[in-house]
């Protein structure tokens, strides 16, 4: 590993050095055990720990199929689906990797006692398998987390409804949080040339995510002029959710729950901002009831703000304990675009206020290849930033995931893999220079 981080390090190596290089048996990897999926069972999903069950350890470098990429990993960030892999919830992702190792023997490599976690990565390119010719071993890239066979034919106007669509990272093995990664070559995308190794790897889930299910004709198909209320808005999918809505001429209205994740919201340019903490709002008066009246006193506030008009779009993802406010709050024929659910999946509203007043609720997930391109494009551009607060080692990745667990993070939470300190991989400083403010701006909490 020492000669292939040498060979990033120089910024320089041509192709054919890295094509030179061998390749290790092993390298360190965040796992979770199969054999310990049960740890947690009896305890509150609070309660669950995930520096009890990441592990950093050696593991076997896996076979190399036709399509698919070995990748140097830089640095890769902390994702929801980390948290829900550590603590097995809702399911143990051990069940996702059986069921793909049944889908061939190729992609039997990934049912293993172990499984390496991680659904982001920005590194470097060492080997790609027969039949990939649009990358090649030094390309500096990042990657998104779709992962389809694309053999059925209900994949190919929209991948993510791909029957064998599939997270990486998640739903499959040898993940992005390790020194290498194995991905299909059709995940790969261009590095941002401005950002650090760190700030590239951040972006690729929730970015994608967000612009799916916010901006796509696939999610909500928002346009200018649409108030658009985002649930945690400083959070890891909300500050990009915040950004879309900003740089797509909507009005976001931005819900977060303390005054310092407020004052980010307003330094990204955002003017409507709700303190739900501040305000107390109480959307659930036991486990089992709501309280309407609290869902009234929402939007009175929501209209306050925008001068009277109701949200066109509510941007949806903490779930059961919001979503009986957002279908109340959304204005007649608007969209409740939902993903994620992180305070629980049971979702529970008055119907009334759905189809009396001609509302939809629109399921999204993650993106298809086209989205998340162009979603990583905006990222290259400057037009939309990273929102990396904190990077932690890949050591300290177990403490990364609790952070993220316990809402103890701001924006992103970024992981050094082989990169040996932060601030690495800059190509265009000039771009840089122009957007530094807003590279750094989730960096001052």
């Amino acid at each position: 590993m020492k000669e292939i981080l040498d060979a990033i390090l120089a910024g320089d190596t041509p192709q054919e050095a890295y094509e030179a290089l061998p390749l290790p048996e092993s390298y360190r990897a965040v796992t979770v055990h199969k054999d310990e999926e049960t740890m947690f069972d009896g305890l509150e999903s609070r309660e669950k720990d995930p520096r009890q069950s990441l592990h950093v350890e050696d593991v076997a470098l896996p076979e190399l199929g036709p399509g698919e990429a070995l990748i140097a990993v830089m640095a890769s960030a902390i994702n929801y689906n980390t948290v829900w892999t550590s603590i097995f919830e809702p399911v143990s992702t051990f069940r996702f990797l059986e069921r793909y190792g049944r889908t061939s023997p190729l992609t039997k490599r990934h049912d293993l006692p172990y499984h390496v976690v991680g659904s982001d990565l920005a590194g470097v390119v060492l080997r790609t398998g027969p039949g990939v010719n649009a990358w090649k071993p030094g390309a500096e890239v990042v990657a998104h987390c779709l992962s389809v066979e694309l053999e059925s034919a209900d994949g190919h106007s929209d991948t993510m409804l791909d029957p064998e669509q599939r997270i990486w990272g998640f739903e499959t093995n040898f993940g992005g949080l390790a020194h290498i990664a194995l991905v299909k070559s059709n995940q790969l995308m261009p590095k941002p040339a401005h950002l650090t190794w760190e700030e590239a790897a951040s972006p690729g889930l929730v970015n994608s995510t967000a612009y799916r299910q916010l901006v796509s004709r696939n999610g909500a198909g928002m346009k200018q002029g649409d108030n658009v209320l985002i649930w945690g808005a400083s959070g890891g999918l909300g500050s990009y959710a915040t950004q879309f809505a900003l740089n797509g001429g909507a009005t976001p209205i931005c819900v977060v729950s303390s005054e310092d994740k407020a004052q980010i919201c307003r330094d990204m340019g955002a003017e409507l901002v709700i303190d739900r903490k501040a305000e107390d709002f109480r959307f659930w008066k036991d486990e089992r009831t709501q309280d309407p009246k609290e869902w009234n006193r929402f939007g009175k506030l929501i209209r306050e703000l925008t001068g009277g008009e109701d949200v066109d779009i509510v941007f949806e993802h903490p779930g059961r304990e919001t979503f009986g406010a957002s279908v109340y709050v959304t204005r007649k024929g608007g969209t409740i675009v939902t993903c994620a659910s992180t305070s629980g999946f049971v979702h529970e509203y008055d119907n009334r206020y759905l189809w009396m007043n001609l509302k939809r609720i629109v399921g999204s997930h993650f993106a298809n290849y086209r989205e998340s391109w162009e979603a990583n494009r905006l990222i290259a551009q400057g037009k939309i930033h990273p929102t990396l607060s904190r990077s932690y080692t890949m050591d300290e990745v177990g403490q990364a995931a609790y952070d993220v667990h316990r809402n103890l993070h701001q924006g992103k939470v970024g992981v050094l893999c082989l990169a040996p300190e932060e601030g690495l991989g800059v190509r265009n400083h000039e771009l840089r220079a122009k957007h530094i403010n807003e590279i750094n701006r989730f960096r001052s909490l």
